[in-house]
C-alpha cells in the first residue's frame, strides 16, 4: 500500500530554517504531483507548495520566497526547505501525493517561537 513518511519537523526560533522530507513507497513516485500542506490549530488545512512530475513548482503567497519544494525521484522523496520562518508558520505539515487518489502522510509538527 501507499505510504508517505514525513520527517524533519521541530522547534525553531523565528528567522530560522528547517527542511522537511517525505519519502514515498508503494507508488510510482516520479509520475505524481507532490505537495506539502499545513494545518494550524483551529484552522483549515491549506496547500503550501506543489511540484509536478516535470518539476514545475507553485507556492502559497504566504510562503513564496521563503519556502522551496524539490524532489528526488531516485530516492522517492520530496523536500520542503523552509527559511525565514515566522511564528505564523507553526502548524502540522503534511506531505501529499496528488494523483487520481490523494494520499497523505501522518504529519510532522513545526513550531516557530517568537
Amino acid at each position: 500500500q501507499v505510504q508517505l513518511v514525513e520527517s524533519g519537523g521541530g522547534l525553531v526560533q523565528a528567522g530560522g530554517s528547517l527542511r522537511l522530507s517525505c519519502t514515498a513507497s508503494g507508488m510510482t513516485f516520479s509520475i505524481n504531483t507532490m505537495a506539502w500542506y499545513r494545518q494550524a490549530p483551529g484552522k483549515q488545512r491549506e496547500g503550501v507548495a506543489y511540484i509536478s512530475a516535470s518539476g514545475h513548482t507553485n507556492y502559497a503567497g504566504s510562503v513564496k520566497g521563503r519556502f522551496t519544494i524539490s524532489r528526488d525521484n531516485a530516492q522517492n522523496t520530496v523536500y520542503l526547505q523552509m527559511n525565514s520562518l515566522k511564528p505564523e508558520d507553526t502548524a502540522v505539515y503534511y506531505c501529499s501525493s496528488q494523483g487520481s487518489t490523494l494520499y497523505w502522510g501522518q504529519g510532522t509538527q513545526v513550531t516557530v517561537s517568537s
